[in-house]
């Protein structure tokens, strides 16, 4: 049995009004026809989460093209003319070593470019300033942070902050996994990989100085992975993704120590915002969705990691992650796309069900 979705009309409902003028059942079937979609019943369809955050699962909802093999599907975002930008590492097999790979909002490839990123495309997130979007990359084989337009073209590019004492003698490790952007415009820098620090620097890439440290006691981070601004409260605070500590710990834009959120994190790898929504892709097979009270909505996925991550992709299991990396929530604010750490790469859209 299908069901059918009238699409066009009033309210999307068919109106006493629009009968009448339609002179007739006969008339209204004759005038409906031409756009009446069938759907699929829910039950045929892949599906995760439940209510209003009930989703249908679209794996490999982004391809790449023939000349590029995806490597781990590391970071995803969308410019505000919808094209979407998805960094990855570049297996092996690739003709052309892009790691910054582009489309349209209708999903088909439009370019790609990066090859100085292949094998360390990390972080991707994109900053509008003065009216102009940037992408900014964390790149962790080449250690640096850097700054691009859409296109690709470089503004800046920033390697270890030698003006910090921690790294002033070269030995301590600096790798940077992500950025978010305070409300001022600098730009916010985990060393998630490195020595698990928090870092600023200004838009035109000055170093500014240290924000938040590593350590086990409340106000300390281990392997800060990701982390971005939280406007959902009176004032914005950092949301950093602890992920050595399994939880999101939140902040005060001068680095104290602000909240947590534990409930439902296991291993959270970055956070994006969509109103009152804070969206969690966690390294453990699950993405989550947490409300204003940074309480879990929905988990979509199972949450048990599997030994999948080096497997091809027909041992995957539909409407399971292995491994969520990053995550955004499209244009509409509603659509959700997912990137995951796997060495064959996997973009899945989690749309939203009506």
């Amino acid at each position: 049995m299908l069901t059918l979705e009238f699409v066009g009309m009033e309210n999307n409902r068919i109106t006493r009004r629009g009968l009448i003028k339609a002179g007739g059942a006969a008339a209204l079937g004759a005038a409906v026809a031409p756009i009446v979609k069938a759907l699929a019943p829910l039950e045929d369809r892949l599906i995760v989460g439940s209510g209003e955050h009930t989703y249908e699962v679209h794996h490999d909802w982004l391809k790449p093209p023939v000349s590029i093999k995806f490597g781990d599907t590391h970071g995803v975002a969308q410019s505000r003319d919808g094209r979407i930008f998805v960094a990855h590492t570049v297996n092996g097999n690739s003709i052309r070593p892009n790691a910054i790979v582009v489309y349209g909002p209708d999903r088909k490839y439009i370019t790609s470019w990066g090859e100085n990123f292949a094998g360390g495309a990390h972080g991707l997130d994109i900053a509008v300033e003065d009216g102009n979007e940037f992408l900014y990359h964390c790149d962790t084989r080449r250690r640096v942070v850097v700054k691009t337009t859409l296109d690709g073209q470089l503004v800046w590019e920033r390697g270890r902050p030698n003006q910090h004492e921690v790294y002033a003698d070269g030995k301590k490790p600096y790798i940077p996994t992500n950025v978010a952007f305070a409300p001022n415009g600098d730009v916010i820098v985990a060393d998630g990989y490195g020595s698990h620090w928090i870092h600023v620097w200004s838009k035109d890439g000055e170093y500014k100085g240290e924000l938040i440290g590593p350590g086990n006691a409340e106000g300390q981070v281990s392997n800060p992975h990701g982390l971005w601004l939280d406007n959902r409260g009176k004032e914005p605070i950092l949301a950093v993704a602890d992920r050595g500590h399994g939880q999101v710990q939140n902040f005060t834009l001068d680095g104290k120590h602000h909240s947590y959120a534990k409930e439902g994190m296991r291993r959270p790898c970055h956070m994006k915002m969509s109103g009152d929504l804070m969206l969690v892709p966690d390294l453990s097979s699950v993405v989550t969705i947490l409300d204003k009270e940074n309480k879990p909505v929905a988990l979509l996925g199972d949450g048990h990691p599997t030994n999948l991550r080096g497997a091809p992709r027909e041992k995957f299991v539909p409407g399971q992650f292995v491994h969520p990396h990053d995550a955004i929530w499209m244009a509409n604010g509603k659509d959700i796309l997912v990137a995951e750490w796997v060495p064959i790469g996997r973009i899945t859209l989690l749309k939203r069900v009506s």
